[in-house]
């Protein structure tokens, strides 16, 4: 995974509430176990026309969000399955932050576990950064995980929460196991200076 320090980006706006996980990839993108090509699924419903076709006017598509890289969702972002290629397919297509008032508890966990940060802000914040969304074309916001802040547009900082293991594992870009590889040579020494049964 790539470690998440201090990132600014443009907000891509998706203000649906109670996004369920095949809302964000439908269940015939399920068929894989690899990551790779994920990206094409996201949003699969509003992405693409009946007849295949990409849909212009959905937000993804739209020229001035390609490469931004934080989500701002509605309230309740990844409810329903517990499916992990939800997380999988966002990371797959760039986004390394969702903003929102709230997540299902398997969605953030899973988020967590893949390079993904789940940033929670109150309704205030939530509301004015979608109606600045609605008024200007790219809204840049900058995020520093370590302080565990965001940055706004006029300048004002907002505090989010995350747990410090997860915060470990995102700053140094690493999941559960790589975490504990890391610990390999205190768990050696552990070993070495217990003493043995019997």
């Amino acid at each position: 995974m790539k470690p998440f320090t201090t990132l600014t980006s443009g907000l891509i706006p998706l203000p649906i509430n109670d996004m369920d996980t095949d809302q964000i990839i439908p269940a015939r993108y399920l068929k894989v176990t690899d990551k790779a090509g994920l990206a094409e699924g996201l949003f699969a419903g509003w992405r693409y026309l009946p007849n295949g076709q990409v849909n212009p006017d959905f937000t993804l598509n739209q020229v001035v969000y390609q490469g931004c890289q934080f989500l701002l969702a509605g309230n309740n972002f990844g409810c329903g399955s517990s499916r992990e290629h939800a997380p999988w397919a966002l990371v797959e297509w760039g986004i390394r932050t969702v903003i929102s008032t709230s997540f299902a508890d398997i969605f953030q966990n899973n988020a967590l576990k893949n390079g993904l940060l789940p940033v929670i802000v109150n309704p205030e914040t939530h509301g004015a950064l979608i109606q600045q969304t609605a008024r200007e074309t790219v809204v840049q916001v900058t995020i520093d995980l370590a302080a565990q802040q965001l940055l706004l547009p006029g300048g004002e900082v907002v505090s989010f929460p995350i747990d410090a293991f997860n915060k470990i594992c995102l700053l140094e870009g690493i999941d559960s196991l790589g975490y504990l590889i890391k610990q390999d040579a205190y768990i050696a020494d552990f070993e070495r200076q217990r003493l043995p049964f019997g």
